[in-house]
C-alpha cells in the first residue's frame, strides 16, 4: 500500500476514505455501499458536489483498504462499530446515503446516533433498499453452497462479469460477500420512534430485486418529510441514473444547509409526495 493510501485509511480509524477538508464543510455526507461493494462506489462523488458538501465514502472491513480485516456478519455490531468510528466526524451537520445494504445500514446508523445523543442526520437518503419493516422477499443464501451464492450475485449484478472468469479472485471475495449477505438476511427490524429528519428514497423502474413498491413504505419511518423518486434502471440505477440521482441529492442538501436539524422546515417536501420518474 502506498503512502497516500495509508494516510487516507487512517481517517475515522479507516472507516472513511479521503482526507478531511481544511475548512469545515456545511454538511458531511457519509455514503454506505451495497453488498459486495466498497468505498470506490462513491469515488467520483466528491468532485460532483459543491465545496460546502464533504462527501465521505465509507469503507467497511473486508475490502480494499481494509482487506486484512474480517467483514462483519451482523448489522448491529457493524453499525455500532461505525458509530464509534464517526464520533470525531460529527462536529458539523451530517447526512447519510446508502444503496441496497447501505440503505439498511444508514437507517440503523441514524437511529443509533440518535440514541447516543449525537443527533439525527439532516437528511437520510435510502436508495434501492426495501423499507425495513417489510417482510423479506428472498430466501437467505449466506450459508448456502458457493454456486447458490454466485447465482444470487449474478441476479443482483453486484459483481462485474469478468470476476466470474477468475475463480481465484472470486474465492478471495466470497467471505466478504457471504458476510454482507448475512448482514442483510439476519437483520431483524425492531420498531421504534420514527426519525424526525427528512427521508428521500430512490428506486429503479426495472429493479426486480427491490421494486418501487418496496421502497415507497420508507415514509413510515419519518415524521420529517418524505420524497420518493423512481429513476430509470435496474437495481444499480445508482450508476446508470447517476446524474438524476445526484441532482436530487444536491438539491436536498442545499435545502438543509444552515437549517435547524429537524422540525420547523419540511426539507424533503410533503409527508407523502406522489411517486415520480426522473429522466
Amino acid at each position: 500500500m502506498n503512502r497516500t493510501a495509508t494516510t487516507r485509511a487512517k481517517r475515522a480509524h479507516g472507516w472513511i476514505v479521503g482526507a478531511r477538508r481544511r475548512t469545515a464543510p456545511s454538511v458531511r455526507l457519509f455514503c454506505l455501499p451495497y453488498a459486495g461493494g466498497g468505498a470506490t462506489t462513491y469515488a467520483a462523488w466528491p468532485a460532483l458536489f459543491p465545496d460546502d458538501v464533504e462527501v465521505c465514502p465509507v469503507e467497511l472491513p473486508g475490502r480494499l483498504t481494509r482487506w486484512s480485516e474480517s467483514a462483519f456478519e451482523r448489522a448491529e455490531p457493524l453499525v455500532g462499530a461505525l458509530a464509534n468510528a464517526l464520533e470525531g466526524e460529527l462536529d458539523v451537520p451530517y447526512a447519510l446515503f446508502g444503496h441496497s445494504m447501505g440503505a439498511l445500514l444508514a437507517f440503523e446508523l441514524a437511529r443509533t446516533l440518535r440514541r447516543r445523543g449525537a443527533g439525527e442526520p439532516r437528511v437520510l437518503f435510502v436508495s434501492g433498499g426495501p423499507a425495513p419493516q417489510l417482510p423479506r422477499r428472498w430466501e437467505p443464501v449466506h450459508d448456502q453452497p458457493d454456486d447458490v451464492v454466485v447465482a444470487r450475485l449474478r441476479e443482483l449484478g453486484a459483481v462485474p462479469e469478468d470476476v466470474y472468469a477468475e475463480p481465484e479472485l472470486l474465492e478471495l471475495l466470497m467471505p466478504t460477500i457471504r458476510a454482507d449477505f448475512s448482514v442483510v438476511e439476519t437483520h431483524v427490524h425492531r420498531p421504534g420512534p420514527p426519525l424526525g429528519c427528512p427521508v428521500v428514497s430512490f428506486a429503479g423502474t426495472e429493479d426486480r430485486e427491490v421494486p418501487p413498491d418496496q421502497v415507497a413504505p420508507w415514509h413510515e419511518q419519518t415524521t420529517g418529510g418524505f420524497a420518493h423518486h423512481v429513476l430509470p434502471g435496474d437495481h444499480f440505477f445508482l450508476h446508470s441514473a447517476r446524474t438524476a440521482l445526484l441532482d436530487t441529492v444536491r438539491a436536498a442538501l442545499t435545502a438543509v444547509t444552515g437549517q435547524p436539524p429537524q422540525g420547523e422546515e419540511d426539507l424533503a417536501g410533503p409527508r407523502h409526495r406522489p411517486e415520480r420518474k426522473e429522466q
